[in-house]
């Protein structure tokens, strides 16, 4: 019989702590694409788990990943928008706003007020970076360095996407954040469940049919439909397959297609032929996340294809809001004491892999109750 993980690991702080460890931080993490930096001194933060990021363009036009955090008394360097993160160095300098310490773009340390009395070897005190890697012009930063780099983990997926173009996108809009008092977990595993669709999302349902199909291998989880006109399609879905203009760059089997990709552990990619959106589950702690997402398409005018994704827009923000009920559901059960652990159908292959993804990770999580005394969320 096929186990789903128990209920303890979607509420215990010590086991998240592990997860953060182990899971989390070794994990590659999107922070944004490539043409949302476009000139020298354009940057992106995000704040990952306490580790303060910052993407940054350089003088020579190249992306260079650092930590926000001045080598001297640890300020952070740069704010940017307090709604997205991003902003732009004046000068192309980053002066940190406590002693005047200044760096270049690529992290160098170049000057010091009153450098003689510290003795210190300038070349010795850049900023330190995690890892970077651009996988189809979306830009990944991981903490803990080591493991595999993100192309040989995708490279299964590089033909299948390279027909979308994804490095020639523009954002569609701002990026956005929506907080949900739940375990991180508890979303990643609605987005892999394929079950439910039919019964919590009828408008879905009824545009996906029974087209609707997953598979799963070990980091990379794959849901996918044909989308039509079908009975039980709400009006604005009828409306989108209608407006939906052909995408001339993709082939006759993409052109209704969307595709969902999950990358575990914390990140979903939704592929539409006029769009691709990111969906990136950033924990607060075991009782929270942090939805963070934007949409991408690339830049061709055209009054139909501006319909039909506000119309995308407005199928999945109906999809949204049954999610957030579903979800608050769930984790509501996982923290009642009652619950415990429950079966996996065979249909439920996404929430099998991602399970044993944990389990080789995190032995623990094999357990049916917690080897040491629970340290339930104390936010929850």
């Amino acid at each position: 019989m096929r186990m789903g993980l128990p209920a303890w690991v979607y509420r215990d702080r010590h086991f998240y702590e592990l997860e953060v460890a182990r899971v989390l931080l070794p994990a590659w993490q999107i922070v944004c694409h490539e043409s949302d930096l476009p000139h020298p001194g354009d940057y992106q933060r995000l704040d990952f788990l306490g580790r303060p990021i910052v993407v940054i363009r350089d003088d020579d036009g190249e992306l260079q990943a650092l930590y926000n955090v001045c080598r001297h008394r640890a300020a952070r360097l740069l704010d940017g928008d307090k709604a997205t993160g991003r902003g732009r160095c004046p000068r192309t300098r980053i002066v940190c706003p406590y002693h005047g310490w200044t760096y270049a773009l690529d992290g160098r340390l170049l000057g010091v007020p009153r450098a003689h009395a510290y003795g210190i070897d300038l070349s010795e005190w850049g900023l330190h970076r995690p890892e970077l890697e651009i996988w189809h012009g979306f830009v990944f930063v991981r903490c803990v360095p080591g493991g595999p780099t993100l192309a040989a983990t995708l490279r299964p997926w590089d033909e299948a996407l390279r027909a979308y173009r994804i490095p020639e996108m523009r954002a569609l809009g701002r990026v956005t954040h929506r907080r949900r008092d739940v375990n991180w977990k508890t979303i990643v595993d609605n987005y892999g469940d394929g079950l439910h669709i039919d019964v919590a999302h009828r408008g879905l349902s009824g545009l996906c049919g029974r087209s609707y199909s997953l598979d799963a291998d070990a980091a990379v989880m794959h849901m996918q439909a044909t989308v039509d006109d079908r009975p039980g399609t709400p009006w604005s879905g009828r409306l989108y397959c209608k407006t939906l203009p052909t995408q001339r760059h993709l082939p006759e089997t993409l052109q209704r297609r969307w595709q969902y990709l999950l990358l575990w552990p914390n990140l979903a990619l939704d592929i539409y032929p006029d769009q691709v959106d990111f969906m990136q589950m950033i924990p607060l702690g075991p009782g929270a996340t942090l939805i963070r997402e934007i949409p991408y398409g690339l830049p061709e005018p055209g009054r139909e294809l501006r319909l039909a994704r506000y119309l995308n827009w407005r199928i999945n923000r109906v999809v949204n809001h049954e999610d957030r009920g579903l979800i608050d559901r769930v984790q509501a059960g996982m923290n009642s004491g009652i619950f415990g652990q429950g079966p996996l159908s065979k249909d439920e292959v996404c929430l099998h892999a991602m399970a044993e993804c944990l389990r080789r990770r995190i032995p623990e999580a094999c357990m049916a109750q917690p080897p040491w005394h629970e340290v339930p969320d104390a936010d929850a």
